[in-house]
């Protein structure tokens, strides 16, 4: 494909060289703009290499990068999910990984070469970007690129979006996060839900077992997949990929960062806060090895965080609506407060929330959490 004397050209992401050019391109992109925080490319192996994270047991898929005039200058991927882990409402047939310059030529040809790909496998629709799972790393940035770059969220720059949108793209669903900055109010005392008579002997809140964190991951896999399951796009976390980035989280939560809560002696809700690994591996330029690993092992003891970021909650779908459930709701921001009283955190990322996921975003919003980030997943008509 060329244009305007122009080469572009685009190759499937095969073998071990293209894989590597795969994981670490965004860093190469956009290294200097301004919002982006690059990330290691040894989590990028982890993420995307097929042996490695369960979720690729799910689909058949494929990857392509672009080069002008012999230069990296993009990549995407595409899948399909096999019939039994169809996305709620959303197509089985879905691309991720969009990075490219500002140039509509090398967009449209990622973006063909991957349409091919599904229609040749029978699609007729396409959502995205999933990179390369609605429970990973999902959409596209439109609001937020100068916000502060947070721990496994998505960014890109301005102009991809438009170019998407010159493709035929059009917007599916918008993914809302928010911005929640630790004040006064949160260190001063006042009453607490567990104190009310009519739920201090219902409600607890337990610190996850992070010796054990394998035994936890059952309940937290069973209350994350119950929550989420009645959204749009959702696809159940399988508790192999769970597994799959256990030992991950125990290297970088801190003791406090994850807890359950627990009605009746059931646990119905828990969240974990991950700290914004980005303040401290900044200077590594997204590379580990050779030097990176104890430099990033030390840091992670030693460093005082600034921010973080919600990256998994959930609360049983049962207490929805319910005055159970606005109780833990609230004992959940609570403990959100309680712990950032203690902490080195004063920036908490709420991340994402459905546009349409009311029930959630208001007592986000009540709390005083600001929009921070806008994500958006893209459909196209194949069939057209």
């Amino acid at each position: 494909m060329s244009g305007t004397g122009r080469k572009i050209e685009i190759v499937a992401a095969n073998g071990l060289r293209n894989f590597l050019a795969f994981c670490r391109l965004p860093r190469l992109l956009y290294k200097d703009h301004s919002g982006f925080a690059p990330p290691l490319d040894a989590e990028r192996w982890t993420l995307f290499a097929r042996k490695l994270n369960p979720h690729f047991k799910l689909v058949q898929s494929a990857a392509w990068l672009a080069r002008k005039n012999g230069q990296l200058a993009g990549r995407i991927f595409a899948q399909i999910y096999d019939e039994a882990h169809a996305p709620l409402g959303a197509s089985r047939a879905q691309f991720g990984c969009l990075d490219a310059i500002d140039d509509d030529e090398v967009v449209a040809g990622l973006t063909r070469a991957a349409e091919d790909w599904l229609r040749q496998r029978g699609a007729a629709l396409v959502h995205g970007p999933f990179s390369p799972s609605v429970n990973s790393e999902t959409g596209l940035l439109i609001q937020g690129f100068e916000a502060t770059p947070m721990v496994f969220m998505p960014w890109n720059p301005a102009y991809l979006g438009s170019s998407l949108e010159r493709q035929g793209y059009k917007k599916a669903r918008d993914l809302i996060s928010y911005r929640y900055d630790a004040g006064e109010k949160d260190r001063q005392a006042g009453k607490s839900v567990l104190e009310r008579p009519e739920w201090r002997e219902r409600l607890n809140i337990r610190t996850l077992d992070l010796k054990n964190l394998g035994k936890e991951a059952a309940i937290i896999v069973d209350i994350f997949n119950d929550a989420w399951s009645e959204n749009w796009g959702f696809v159940p976390f399988t508790l192999a990929e769970f597994m799959s980035s256990a030992d991950a989280l125990k290297l970088v939560m801190p003791p406090e960062g994850g807890f359950m809560i627990e009605l009746d002696g059931v646990p119905q809700a828990f969240g974990i806060i991950l700290p914004n690994l980005h303040e401290i591996t900044a200077d590594l330029g997204g590379r580990l090895f050779p030097l990176g690993l104890p430099r990033l092992v030390s840091r992670v003891r030693k460093h005082k965080f600034k921010s973080g970021r919600l990256a998994l909650f959930g609360i049983r779908r049962a207490l929805h609506r319910k005055a159970a459930g606005g109780a833990v709701i609230l004992v959940f921001i609570e403990e959100l407060r309680r712990r950032g009283k203690s902490s080195s955190i004063g920036h908490v990322e709420f991340g994402w929330v459905l546009e349409d996921n009311l029930g959630m975003r208001r007592p986000i919003e009540l709390s005083g959490a600001r929009i921070d980030k806008v994500h958006r997943v893209y459909e196209k008509n194949l069939a057209a």
